[in-house]
């Protein structure tokens, strides 16, 4: 029983060790705007848009988890295990063929995970043309949080981190528009977003704080990331994201779409505005992540 107790107060202390830390790394700029970084040339846009499938948008989000895999911790592998990782990531994108993918957990130069940023590294290996990231941790050799990676051109990029009085470990999203081709005038806003995982609470704080941003900017929306909340907890902030900002999600109630297996629930999101539809929605197989990814098509209603 003695070891017993001596392991938790160990692990306690790890715990607390962690925090402090996290709280010490929080990005010291709570929004900015984020450079767009591009590879081999300009996004497709309108005017460029011929070949493009225009009929439908083919999204996709996915935890990265710092590219570790499924493995317990990023710090507890080289980084050729890392690039192995990244590169098993970077299969399934060519798979699948997104036009755009929102991602989350995702690093920039981290000691733990390689030193190099993920998101040009993943960006640039399939396919994509534009890419944008912010770091909500950013500080003591650690460079992490959300991205997306286009093959659509990206514009009016912001980058929020969470107030962070809220929760000790920082989050956010990132928010950049773009232009469905070969259909002038629709612009949308795109946003990969990590809620906390720790508090109901906290988590609808912090999509009030992303529902007034997005009313702020009045264009319609593809709200994707790791909520940390399945649909039929007592107080799901996915069903309060849907609800305060009028969006549509894709059979919430359906219980087999676990993306996060190890806990059987549903965290992760592809949410939209009421201005498409879905033609199609999968949640992958491929075990790249701790998480699933999730993929979906979306289509302009008739009107």
């Amino acid at each position: 029983m003695k070891g017993v107790f001596n392991l938790r107060l160990f692990h306690l202390a790890g715990l607390c060790a962690v925090v402090w830390l996290l709280l010490s790394c929080a990005a010291s700029q709570l929004q900015y705007t984020p450079s767009v970084q591009r590879y081999g040339g300009s996004g497709i846009t309108y005017s460029d848009a011929a070949g493009f499938d225009g009929c439908e948008l083919k999204v996709m989000t996915l935890n990265v988890a710092h590219g570790r895999g499924t493995g317990f911790h990023q710090i507890l592998q080289n980084s050729q295990q890392t690039v192995t990782n990244l590169d098993r990531i970077n299969l399934l994108l060519n798979e699948v063929a997104p036009d755009i993918v929102a991602l989350q957990e995702i690093d920039g130069p981290s000691f733990w995970s390689g030193r190099f940023n993920h998101v040009e590294y993943l960006a640039s290996r399939s396919g994509f043309s534009d890419s944008v990231q912010a770091s909500h941790v950013d500080a003591i050799g650690l460079s992490y949080g959300t991205a997306l990676v286009s093959r659509l051109e990206l514009s009016n990029s912001q980058a929020v981190t969470f107030d962070p009085s809220l929760s000790p470990v920082p989050k956010g999203f990132i928010v950049s528009t773009i232009r469905w081709p070969g259909r002038r005038g629709i612009d949308i806003d795109v946003v990969s977003v990590h809620l906390d995982f720790m508090s109901a609470s906290v988590r609808k704080k912090q999509v009030d704080e992303l529902v007034a941003l997005l009313r702020a900017r009045n264009n319609p929306v593809i709200v994707m990331g790791d909520l940390n909340s399945g649909w039929y907890q007592r107080e799901s902030t996915a069903k309060y994201l849907v609800e305060n900002l009028g969006l549509t999600a894709y059979r919430p109630e359906d219980t087999t779409m676990m993306t996060f297996p190890a806990l059987g629930e549903r965290l992760d999101w592809i949410l939209i505005s009421p201005d498409f539809e879905f033609s199609s929605y999968e949640v992958l197989g491929a075990e790249v992540s701790d998480h699933r990814g999730v993929v979906a098509r979306l289509m302009l209603p008739e009107r």
